[in-house]
């Protein structure tokens, strides 16, 4: 059975990003000679060439190719393993909760303070992503709780509490033609530009592409796009903008959510003491 060390797949990984033996050592903080001898050690335990050489110039070859994509999934999930494995043995903890700027629909504020009510209440980190890696956080252990929208957000293998649930609105220049319209309907919006996210694969936007959702209104403002967002995101209503209900949209519901395998009861306070706090109704 051929097996590779975690710190030589960490040194394939390297140079498999850089393409330059110069870069990946000084990403890797080694000697140039000593990473070009892993190198040599990997392929003549794996039995195939991972890279072709020469004095200009390096490439992954197919073999290359197909470590790299399944080397970095090992490396993400011996990461992870390790800050799940801590994060199980520390006694005196703190939770660490992941949301986007502004993703929290008003009311993160009581659940803080319903949390902080509990006598097992522990200190709380708050953690900012960008539009589609809070999940991730999740997943690999950087945060335990987050706060996500569906049915935006991927939540196959978490467990999630919901804790709010709002209609969508169209987000138009206030010189739009739909500006003045009582409602409209996602068929109404065919033809304009929607924005495209960073980092989210796929998706009908053809756009700009954004971040956030500061630089997506910017862009409306601008009439460069169109959005249709939670309500609780554009509230209040910025200058030069019109908000107009969407009536066919599926609603959005802003869920509380953790690893569904983490029963540690740091999360299970929190997730408790949100569902205490969230408005009658919702």
């Amino acid at each position: 059975m051929v097996e590779l060390e975690t710190r030589e797949l960490e040194y394939f990984v390297a140079l498999a990003d850089e393409l330059h033996f110069g870069r990946a050592a000084v990403r890797l903080s080694i000697a140039q000679p000593a990473l070009s001898k892993a190198i040599r050690r990997i392929e003549s335990r794996l039995g195939v060439p991972l890279f072709i050489r020469s004095s200009r110039h390096v490439e992954l070859t197919p073999a290359g190719e197909a470590l790299r994509e399944h080397g970095r999934h090992a490396l993400n999930a011996v990461g992870a393993a390790v800050r799940h494995a801590r994060r199980a043995g520390e006694v005196h903890d703190h939770l660490r909760l992941v949301l986007k700027p502004g993703g929290d629909a008003g009311l993160l504020s009581g659940i803080l303070a319903e949390y902080a009510r509990r006598p097992d209440a522990r200190r709380v980190d708050i953690l900012f992503s960008g539009p589609a890696d809070r999940a991730d956080f999740l997943h690999d252990g950087r945060a335990d709780v987050g706060l996500l929208y569906a049915p935006f957000d991927d939540l196959d293998g978490l467990a999630h509490e919901t804790l709010h649930a709002e209609d969508r609105v169209a987000i138009v220049p206030s010189g739009h033609r739909l500006a003045g319209h009582a409602s409209v309907r996602m068929s109404d919006l065919a033809g304009e530009a929607l924005p495209r996210w960073k980092g989210v694969p796929g998706g009908d936007g053809t756009g700009p592409e954004v971040a956030d959702v500061t630089q997506m209104l910017h862009m409306i403002t601008v009439s460069r796009m169109v959005g249709v967002l939670p309500r609780s995101l554009v509230e209040p209503v910025p200058e030069g903008l019109v908000r107009v209900p969407v009536t066919d949209a599926p609603p959005s519901r802003l869920v509380l959510a953790w690893n569904e395998r983490d029963r540690r009861p740091l999360v299970a306070a929190f997730v408790a003491a949100a569902a205490e706090s969230k408005p009658q109704g919702s």
